[in-house]
Order: structure tokens, then C-alpha cells, then sequence
């Protein structure tokens, strides 16, 4: 009898609490949303298999020891995963609309304005009780507005571990749904004829303008902002490596098997952090309904600068591009092009919105390495 009563203190069944339970639901909600929705399947497949992981008891993945336990301390705790992502984005980055085009800087940096809002907001929901945010977690949070998930990930880990898997979480949730968030507070922004606008077409960029462009942002940031190095460095190495021509082979490896591999470890990595004592709190409630503020303030702010700019511009500039600022590459491009065609069908918007869009990513790299210096 003795022995059949170790035998069931021994299985999950008797081990299980309900919070556990209703982690490994949410593993599967983030697994249907990837495989059914297609909603960033890269990441939330991964993330999800890895808190349903991470909540099976007595399994150990997340206790010393333990498969996610070094994945998270090597890749994520270092810092090292989410250089390398933006090592593998670099490498998949096109500047040449932004070099073209240099003004829609701007709109990189306004869409940027939503993380320093949430930054506010994070520590006003201070004053509700049940929220006890510090400056570290207050910015780690408001990194989500810029809808980078490696960036929201480096900070995390830098500022803010416990609430690392929320945080995740919540930005690549953003991510996934730009097609549905963007849209609906473009067109509130914007009228008709404002939609309809054609943009010039954009100059031949040069060879050597391609070169020099990443070792300028490398230098720039280098030396007035080194906290954000990090990440500005990795990702202008993988763009110098795809567009010198002589790297072909490690271009092409940054850009599918390595970015791959970091890519399923990180979402596991993300995912063992989606545990029952860390993720159900009313903190999290809070860090996802900041998310989707930060998020929709960095859209609109992104418009409204680009309403501003069409007024001073001499050439024509369609207001739809400020919402290209945010990080989310190329999928807020998309969404930019694809409600502009539905104003105009002969108007293509796309390589003209790649340029805020690549903007946005270096705009959230820089601002992270601003609350990092700031707070750090």
C-alpha cells in the first residue's frame, strides 16, 4: 500500500494546483493562436509549448538543473538570444528606402512616443492598489509600445526578469495582431484624400550608400548612446554582412539557420517564464492593458507626425506611413500599403513605408538604451 502511495505522490496528477492548470491553457491558447491563426507562429509555438512545459509538475525543466533552466540563464539572462535575433534581422534588412528617403527618421521616433507614455502610465497605476511597479519594471513595460519583441525581451532581462514572460508575451501578442490594431486608428486619423496620396518615386540608393549606412548608425550610436550598442551593433553587423557582397555565406546563415535555431531556444526560454506564481497576477492584467495603450499611442503618434510633416513637405507624404514607425517588420508596412490600396488601388505604398518601418526598429533599439542607461 505504502508503495502505491509513493507511486501517485509521484505523477503530476497528485502534484497539480490549479494555477498550473490554468498556465498550461494559456500554453495552448498562444499554440492554437499560432497554428490556427497564424498568429506569429515563429514565436508563439514555441512560447507556448514551453509554458506548458514549464507547469508540468515535478518535470524539473525550470528548477536548476533543468533543459529551460540553462536555456533561459545562457540565451536570455546573458542577454545573448536577443543580440542574435537582431544579428538575423539586420541581415534580412533593406535601408535603402530610408537612405533614400531620410525624413521618415522622424517617424521612427515618433512612434516611439507610445513607450515613454506607457513608461508614465505604468507608474501612475501605482496609485491602484495591487500594483507595486518600480522605475525598472515601469520601463521595462513601455518597451512593448514599440512592438519589438527582442527588444522588449533584452530589457526585460536587464530590468525586470520576474516579469520577463508577461512582458514577452504581451509584445509579441501586439505584434501578431497589427492587422487588426493598426487599421481601425489610421483611418481615424486620416481622411480620404489624406489615404489616397501618392508618394514620389524613391532614387536609387547605391552600393556603397548601403555599406556606409550601418557603420554610420553603428558610430552615431557608439558614441552618443553606448548603452543601446548592443543592440544597434548586432543588427548593423548582420545588415553590413548581407549588403557588402563578400559574406554570402554568413549573411545567408544569419538569415535562416541561425536566427532559426535562437528562435525556437528563445521562445522556450520566454515560455519558462510563463509560470502559475509569476504570471498570475493582477500585475499582468495591468502589463497587457498597458501594452495595447503603448501600442496604439505609438500608432498614432506616428500618424500625427506624418499629418505634420505633409504640411511642411514639399514633396507629397501620405499620412498612413507614420504607422509604419512602430518595430513591427514588415508586418505594419503591410498593414500601411494594404489600407492604402483599399483608398487607392493604383496607389503602392509598401517600399515607401519600409523606410519608418526599419527606422522604428533602430527608434525602439535606441530607446530601450535609453531607459537602460537612465535606470539600468
Amino acid at each position: 500500500m505504502d508503495g502505491l502511495q509513493t507511486l501517485w505522490a509521484s505523477t503530476a496528477l497528485a502534484n497539480f494546483e490549479l494555477g498550473q492548470i490554468v498556465m498550461m491553457l494559456v500554453g495552448l491558447g498562444l499554440l492554437y493562436l499560432a497554428i490556427a491563426k497564424g498568429f506569429e507562429p515563429l514565436l508563439l509555438l514555441p512560447i507556448g509549448f514551453g509554458a506548458i512545459l514549464a507547469n508540468i509538475p515535478l518535470a524539473g525543466f525550470t528548477e536548476e538543473g533543468g533543459l529551460l533552466y540553462y536555456i533561459y540563464h545562457i540565451g536570455i539572462g546573458s542577454g545573448v538570444f536577443p543580440l542574435l535575433i537582431f544579428m538575423g534581422v539586420g541581415a534580412m534588412t533593406d535601408f535603402g528606402a530610408l537612405i533614400a528617403n531620410p525624413k521618415m527618421l522622424l517617424l521612427g521616433a515618433a512612434a516611439q512616443f507610445g513607450i515613454f507614455a506607457t513608461l508614465f502610465g505604468a507608474i501612475i497605476l501605482n496609485l491602484i492598489p495591487g500594483f507595486e511597479f518600480t522605475l525598472q519594471d515601469a520601463s521595462a513595460i513601455a518597451i512593448i509600445g514599440g512592438a519589438d519583441g527582442p527588444t522588449a525581451i533584452f530589457l526585460a532581462s536587464k530590468l525586470s526578469p520576474d516579469l520577463l514572460g508577461a512582458i514577452a508575451v504581451a509584445a509579441y501578442s501586439y505584434m501578431a495582431l497589427v492587422p487588426i490594431i493598426q487599421p481601425p486608428i489610421m483611418k481615424a486619423l486620416t481622411n480620404e484624400d489624406e489615404r489616397t496620396i501618392k508618394m514620389e518615386q524613391l532614387r536609387t540608393v547605391t552600393k556603397k550608400e548601403k555599406i556606409l549606412f550601418p557603420l554610420a548608425v553603428l558610430f552615431l550610436s557608439a558614441m552618443f548612446l553606448p548603452a543601446a550598442a548592443p543592440l544597434v551593433g548586432m543588427f548593423c553587423l548582420g545588415n553590413l554582412m548581407k549588403e557588402c557582397g563578400v559574406v554570402d555565406r554568413l549573411s545567408n546563415t544569419a538569415q535562416n539557420e541561425l536566427i532559426n535555431i535562437v528562435t525556437i531556444f528563445l521562445g522556450l526560454a520566454v515560455g519558462s517564464k510563463l509560470s502559475a506564481d509569476k504570471f498570475l497576477t493582477v500585475e499582468t492584467l495591468g502589463i497587457l492593458a498597458l501594452g495595447a495603450v503603448a501600442f496604439s499611442i505609438g500608432t498614432a503618434s506616428g500618424v500625427l507626425m506624418a499629418k505634420v510633416m505633409a504640411k511642411f513637405s514639399k514633396e507629397p507624404i501620405n499620412p498612413l506611413l507614420g504607422a509604419a514607425g512602430v518595430s513591427a517588420v514588415p508586418m505594419a508596412a503591410r498593414v500601411v500599403n494594404k489600407v492604402g490600396l483599399e483608398a487607392n488601388p493604383h496607389n503602392f505604398l509598401l517600399m515607401h513605408a519600409m523606410g519608418p518601418n526599419v527606422a522604428g526598429v533602430l527608434g525602439s533599439a535606441v530607446a530601450a538604451g535609453i531607459l537602460l542607461a537612465l535606470v539600468g
